[in-house]
């Protein structure tokens, strides 16, 4: 069954080794240095680099459209036959918006508020990155929904980083 595991990069190599995962989205502030876990082959390793912000600020890149597709597009190419992990510095925002992007992506069928709803019953603390959600709404077609969904989950439990989770694509 086909899971994407949404960690903090303190968790990056352990979560990589403990669900033997072929593939790694890594989302971080564009310049960050990350190291790839030697089990994760170059190829099926996916960098995209943007600061987890919403509107323009001086110093900063908001998540774009580019960095969206991106995402989207390396999801759409994963043959999910081990799992594959996303993961940003803290594993609250960025990864965590992808992960749902994805999901909705790649189970097409879900409702979003379900997807959502599951997002935080797995992650407490997840707040995924708006701006990112609502390009992938867009690009989807999913007209608002995805949107609308994470705003009505709200924000998550305050914390440092996020607990490594689990998302299945049943």
């Amino acid at each position: 069954m086909p899971t994407i595991h949404i960690c903090p990069l303190s968790r990056l190599a352990e979560t990589v080794a403990a669900c033997d995962a072929s593939h790694l989205v890594t989302l971080a502030t564009l310049g960050s240095v990350v190291a790839r876990p030697a089990s994760i082959r170059p190829e099926h390793h996916l960098r995209v680099g943007f600061s987890d912000i919403t509107a323009p600020r001086e110093g900063h890149l908001p998540p774009g459209e580019e960095h969206v597709r991106a995402v989207l597009d390396f999801v759409g190419a994963w043959p999910a036959e081990r799992p594959l992990v996303m993961h940003c510095y803290a594993g609250i925002s960025r990864s965590t918006a992808a992960a749902y992007a994805a999901a909705c992506a790649l189970r097409p069928d879900r409702d979003e508020d379900a997807l959502a709803e599951e997002l935080r019953r797995l992650a407490p603390s997840a707040t995924p990155n708006r701006l990112f959600v609502e390009i992938a709404d867009r690009l989807l077609g999913r007209e608002g929904r995805m949107s609308a969904a994470i705003a009505r989950i709200g924000r998550g439990a305050e914390a440092f980083e996020g607990t490594p989770f689990r998302l299945t694509l049943r």
